[in-house]
């Protein structure tokens, strides 16, 4: 678990909406592009980092669970999305790193992932992984 300040630190980050507050604690994080595997593979109290920067990730936020949002790569959201994500009380960050790299540094400093490794593991083992070498 991480402060949202914990987080900014971590990614050199900067906040892109009003009236956030840096004591909120995200729980696990998730780096996805796809609003689909959003929706699949989140857990309520996770920080999103993604590339879209359109009002359909403030929607699937809302409708997940999702507690913030890191924008990577510098991108900045327009207007509507972050009018949006403040009316709904989601707090929108930007990241200048790569996802890969925004992740990592939030990793590294102790937060947990969704969990979908365990559960692509499970599922390989029990079929798409019978057929791999010994």
């Amino acid at each position: 678990m991480l402060t949202l300040e914990e987080v900014l630190a971590a990614i050199d980050g900067k906040v892109i909406s009003k009236n956030v507050d840096l004591g909120m604690v995200v729980d696990k994080g998730c780096g996805a592009d796809l609003m689909s595997d959003v929706l699949a593979f989140t857990h309520t109290g996770t920080l999103l980092m993604t590339g879209l920067t359109n009002p359909q990730v403030v929607r699937t936020a809302e409708i997940a669970g999702i507690k913030a949002i890191v924008f990577v790569r510098g991108k900045y959201p327009p207007p509507e999305t972050i009018a949006l994500a403040e009316e709904k009380g989601i707090p929108l960050l930007v990241s200048r790193y790569t996802m890969y790299e925004t992740c990592g540094r939030l990793y590294n400093r102790g937060l947990a992932s969704c969990g979908l490794f365990d559960l692509a593991t499970r599922g390989w083992e029990q079929g798409a992984g019978a057929s791999r070498p010994s």
